[in-house]
C-alpha cells in the first residue's frame, strides 16, 4: 500500500475548504472541510440527503459552491468549467453509467484520451507527423488500459450489448485513459451483485497501488467502503459528522446514530 510522505501531509493533493452550497434557501452543504493525501483512497459516506452527491458535483465542477474553496495541488479549481476538469487531472465515473451506448468499447475508451491531446481540426485533417505520433501513443495507452481491465476481448463490441458490470469497467477504463491524478467514483457498486462489489473493491485498490491514482469513493455499500478506503469522511445533513480510519468512523456514536437512529428520535 502506498504511504504518504511527510510532504504529502503538509500539502494535500486535494483540499476541500469550508465548502457550503445553498439551493434556493436550502443548505445542501454547510462548511465542509477535509484533505486528501496523494495515493489515498478516501470514502465519502452518509445517509440519503447527507450532501455526498452535492459535494461530489462540486469536485467535478457541475455545481459551484456558495462559499469556500476546493484546491488541487494548492490551486483553486472553482474557476474551471466541468468540461475542462480532466485537463488538470480529475477523472470521474457516474452513478448511472454515462457511456456512448452505440459506440464500441474501444471508441468509448478513446474518448477519455481527448483531454490529453493537443491536436486541432486543421492538424488532424492534414495528418501532420506530430499528430500521427500522438495518435500512436494514444492507441498504445488505450490498449494497455483495455488489457489492464480485461476488456480486450470485447474491445470491438458495442457497449449497449454488454452486461452492466462490464459497462462499469468500460467507464472506469475511459476515466483512466485521461491519466487522472484523482479519480472520483460515484456509487461504483450500484447495480452490482455481492461478488462483483468485492471484485470492484479489489480493483480500486489495485488501481491505486499500480497506477498511483488517488481515489475519492462515494458509496452507499458500507462493506465496500470499509474494506477499500484508507480514510473515511461521514456527512449528515450537509455537515461533516466524523472523519478518520474506517474502524474509527464505523464505531463513531454519531455515525451509528445517523444511520440507525436512536431511541431518543
Amino acid at each position: 500500500m502506498m504511504q504518504a510522505t511527510s510532504s504529502d501531509s503538509a500539502a494535500p493533493l486535494l483540499a476541500v475548504r469550508d465548502v457550503s452550497v445553498v439551493f434556493g434557501g436550502i443548505v445542501a452543504l454547510n462548511g465542509v472541510s477535509f484533505d486528501m493525501k496523494k495515493g489515498q483512497i478516501l470514502g465519502l459516506i452518509g445517509p440519503n440527503g447527507a450532501g455526498k452527491t452535492t459535494l461530489f458535483n462540486c469536485l467535478s465542477r457541475l455545481y459551484q459552491p456558495s462559499k469556500g474553496d476546493i484546491l488541487l495541488d494548492g490551486e483553486s479549481i472553482l474557476s474551471r468549467p466541468a468540461h475542462r476538469i480532466a485537463e488538470i487531472g480529475i477523472g470521474r465515473t457516474f452513478q448511472n453509467v454515462a457511456l456512448f451506448p452505440n459506440l464500441s468499447v474501444l471508441d468509448n475508451v478513446r474518448v477519455g484520451t481527448h483531454s490529453r491531446t493537443n491536436s486541432d481540426i486543421v492538424s488532424d485533417s492534414l495528418r501532420l507527423p506530430w499528430v500521427r505520433s500522438g495518435e500512436k501513443a494514444m492507441n498504445k495507452r488505450v490498449d494497455e488500459i483495455l488489457g489492464y481491465l480485461d476488456l480486450r476481448e470485447v474491445a470491438h463490441t458495442t457497449v449497449s450489448g454488454l452486461p452492466f458490470g462490464t459497462q462499469k469497467r468500460v467507464e472506469l477504463a475511459r476515466a483512466l485513459a485521461a491519466e487522472p491524478k484523482i479519480l472520483l467514483l460515484d456509487e461504483p457498486a450500484g447495480g452490482l451483485n455481492h461478488e462483483e462489489v468485492y471484485v470492484l473493491g479489489d480493483l480500486v485498490r489495485r488501481i491505486r497501488n499500480d497506477r498511483g491514482v488517488t481515489v475519492l469513493l462515494v458509496e452507499h455499500h458500507m462493506g465496500m467502503v470499509m474494506s477499500t478506503a484508507d480514510h473515511v469522511v461521514a456527512l449528515n445533513f450537509g455537515k461533516k459528522l466524523a472523519e478518520g480510519t474506517p474502524t474509527e468512523v464505523q464505531n463513531n456514536a454519531d455515525v451509528i446514530k445517523a444511520y440507525l437512529g436512536s431511541k431518543d428520535q
